[in-house]
């Protein structure tokens, strides 16, 4: 790799621990057997696209879900299948964002959506009480609150454009395959960081 100076980060499976089967299960119990085709970590269907660029809101996207499975699940059902997925954050990785500042310019790039945002904060200060998750970088980038998503080439451009950044010297790291490809056409450096690595073995 070329010297980097910039790192963005990815969340899920990154610093929060992330089980989709739990939601997945959750849902297929309560009788939405074809959940898969709704979404999965690789593919979404409009409505969870739409509720991770911020143009609907939780409201409307518990009324879609019951529209798109026909059952009559409750908003705090769906809330909390939704959440299911999202385990806890490892402290070694929190500790290790807390050096790794010392040495790169660091920032966040989460596809997410305001439910998922509202409990992993909640989680977050639960364990960390008193420094909240945002201020270990320089800025965190959320899909929601942007309007924007990965992979779109857009979203990479608008966060290299705002924080003026040389895609040669920055280094963009993942779990999902199709988030990597995206930042790679905008000529990010790249890792996809899949089981069992994690931050702490990439050497940085």
């Amino acid at each position: 790799m070329n010297r980097v100076k910039n790192i963005i980060f990815d969340l899920g499976g990154v610093f929060i621990n992330l089980d989709y089967s739990k939601t997945r299960d959750a849902f297929i119990e309560a009788g939405v057997h074809n959940f898969n085709e709704l979404y999965t970590q690789h593919h979404v269907t409009p409505a969870f696209h739409q509720l991770e660029v911020g143009s609907i809101t939780p409201e409307m996207f518990y009324e879609r879900l019951r529209e798109q499975t026909g059952i009559a699940l409750s908003d705090a059902f769906i809330k909390n299948a939704w959440n299911a997925m999202l385990l806890n954050f490892p402290e070694e990785r929190i500790l290790w964002l807390k050096e790794i500042k010392e040495r790169y310019r660091i920032f966040l790039f989460s596809n997410t959506n305001q439910i998922h945002y509202d409990h992993f904060m909640n989680t977050f200060n639960r364990q960390f009480a008193g420094k909240g998750f945002n201020s270990y970088f320089i800025k965190a980038y959320y899909s929601h609150e942007m309007g924007l998503r990965k992979p779109d080439e857009a979203a990479f451009r608008f966060i290299l454009n705002e924080q003026q950044l040389n895609p040669a010297e920055t280094l963009f790291i993942d779990d999902t395959e199709g988030n990597i490809e995206g930042a790679k056409k905008v000529g990010l450096q790249t890792i996809l960081l899949l089981p069992p690595q994690t931050v702490l073995t990439l050497g940085l």
